[in-house]
């Protein structure tokens, strides 16, 4: 039984290995495409009671790479698509 969990362990690790490279090659072959996704601010000031007051501080484009992984300090585009909404706390 231990010897497949090691065996699983091994085969996902290189599964991830092989996905990363083959998405840095691609993205390196498209030119580092980037794009830019509209997200909104949000700020996050704890109140008495353990309550909590979310002010919006406005919508920006923020930069993406269109990649499977984050690229060139950039987070990928379909993570931001699915989190437009970004919130910080104080």
């Amino acid at each position: 039984m231990m010897r497949w969990i090691v065996r699983s362990a091994v085969v996902a690790a290189a599964i991830f290995v092989l996905a990363y490279m083959v998405d840095w090659v691609i993205f390196g072959m498209r030119g580092a495409p980037t794009a830019k996704i509209t997200v909104n601010r949000f700020q996050v000031v704890p109140l008495k009671g353990n309550k909590d007051e979310y002010d919006y501080l406005g919508s920006e484009d923020e930069p993406c790479s269109v990649s499977l992984f984050p690229r060139a300090g950039l987070a990928p585009c379909w993570q931001l698509r699915r989190n437009r909404n970004q919130v910080t706390n104080l």
